[in-house]
């Protein structure tokens, strides 16, 4: 997929540039610089330097600074309207699923009749499934005792065991909404949910075998390290308590499947004031899905599992503060999205790509790689990409404009290292050394990326 003949139709809904090409250059080049040194030199919240960022871009490329301080206002209000509720919906569900006991029955069910060697197969899986309503730091810290406790069985390497879980929930953080990063690019990047969902789904599964199980064994042999005598069994939510594993697995996927239904009944019936069609237009709404999703939580896995309405109401209030921090992030840059596009540069870069017949895809995978490395943040990376690729997408079909959203997921996941939260946390959790970490971690993180966009441009072929 190129960008040839899409961009004069376009031309008229892009921002005009404000100052000439090389200025608007090295003012968005500065900003993302300023933003990478105030995170990893400077140890700034993100929050703080995409702020700086957004102010220094509209600064230098020439913008009057009320009209700068107007045009972060307007994106931060915009994105935080559009995404914040979901987040917010997606941590109540995530809470409920952990303090019933959901996840621990899901992990224990399927792994439970997995034979040794199909252990990392069905690792993978579980961590595929509890990482669709998760946040990645969530399901990791969850899914620890699993692991450490599944390696002791095995007599298997922490690496082999812990690999193909860690792919599984790193696959969906980076390519399937509805999670910050995909749902930042959709939102910024006017994708259709449910076409990205399902596209993400189809691009996760191959990429979490790659980089889950096959990787997994490899990096098996490199570190072979065993489970840390920690969270025995007995310290685990008794099962007598949990949720019926059926009904849990329902639960988890009524979201899901609500949004790809929506968007199967859109292609199937064209007609908008079709009955059917109007039923699932409400229903498969993304705020819809999980809203309905969170109140048959409720039910499902709250008072499946015994909680009292004071437990069930105390586990959703608890499921907020945690994202407070992810929901200013995530609004703050879409406000440094705004002031980028309100430069022009988006206008500029979409000229100089059609000129140069670069694909699309690929190019939007290269700036979510170059500033995951510089930052340590998939969100960062996710959110700056999609505001540098907004101008790009002027033009393609719905299904394009999603491969576009997955091709930034799956750079945003690109080589985590050193100035990476999630590298420590896997670290120290694993008890590895740093060496260690890079040859099994980073890898399988490079291993995801690299897989995610050969499968993405492998759906562009056809679609």
């Amino acid at each position: 997929m190129t960008l040839p003949q899409i961009l004069p139709l376009a031309a008229a809904e892009l921002a005009e540039p404000v100052a000439g090409g090389g200025r608007l250059v090295l003012a968005a080049l500065a900003a993302i610089a300023l933003i990478v040194v105030s995170i990893t030199w400077l140890k700034l919240h993100p929050f703080l330097a995409l702020i700086v960022g957004a102010l220094a871009v509209g600064i230098l490329a020439g913008q009057n600074v009320n009209g700068v301080i107007t045009s972060f206002s307007t994106g931060f209000g915009s994105t935080a309207a559009g995404v914040g509720a979901l987040i917010a919906l997606g941590a109540m569900f995530a809470k409920l699923l952990a303090d019933s006991g959901g996840a621990d029955q899901i992990v224990d069910t399927i792994v439970g009749k997995a034979s040794p060697r199909a252990l990392p197969w069905a690792m993978a899986g579980v961590g595929a499934l509890i990482g669709l309503p998760m946040f990645f730091e969530i399901g990791l810290v969850l899914m620890m005792p699993v692991i450490y406790l599944v390696a002791r069985r095995a007599q298997l390497s922490v690496i082999t065991i812990g690999i193909p879980t860690l792919a599984g929930l790193s696959a969906m953080h980076g390519l399937v909404p509805p999670h910050p990063g995909p749902l930042v690019a959709i939102d910024s990047l006017g994708a259709d949910l449910g076409t990205t969902l399902a596209l993400g789904v189809l691009v996760a599964v191959p990429t979490v075998v790659v980089a889950g199980p096959l990787f997994g064994r490899l990096a098996g042999r490199w570190v072979d390290v065993p489970a840390p005598d920690l969270f025995e069994a007995e310290e685990r939510t008794d099962a007598a308590a949990r949720p019926a594993f059926g009904l849990t697995v329902a639960t988890v996927l009524l979201p899901v499947v609500l949004m790809m239904a929506k968007a199967l009944v859109d292609i199937g019936i064209e007609d908008e004031t079709d009955t059917v069609r109007q039923i699932f237009d409400v229903v498969g709404n993304p705020f819809a899905a999980l809203l309905i999703a969170v109140v048959v939580a409720m039910f499902t896995l709250g008072r499946g599992s015994g909680m009292d309405r004071a437990a069930i109401t105390s586990s959703v209030e608890s499921s907020l503060p945690a994202i407070a921090g992810i929901l200013l992030i995530v609004a703050a840059g879409g406000g440094f999205k705004q002031v980028l596009v309100d430069t022009g540069i988006g206008t500029l870069l979409a000229d100089w790509a059609g000129d140069a017949n670069v694909s699309v895809l690929l190019l939007a995978w290269v700036l979510a790689v170059l500033i995951r490395l510089a930052t340590g943040s998939a969100t960062v990376a996710t959110i700056t990409a999609s505001a540098l690729m907004l101008g790009l997408v002027e033009g393609l079909s719905q299904g394009e404009v999603s491969l576009v959203v997955l091709a930034i997921g799956a750079g945003s996941v690109f080589f985590s290292h050193v100035n990476d939260a999630g590298f420590w946390l896997v670290k120290e959790y694993f008890g590895l050394s740093v060496g260690q970490t890079i040859k099994s971690w980073s890898l399988m993180e490079t291993v995801l990326s690299v897989s995610g966009l050969v499968f993405v441009l492998l759906l562009g072929l056809v679609i």
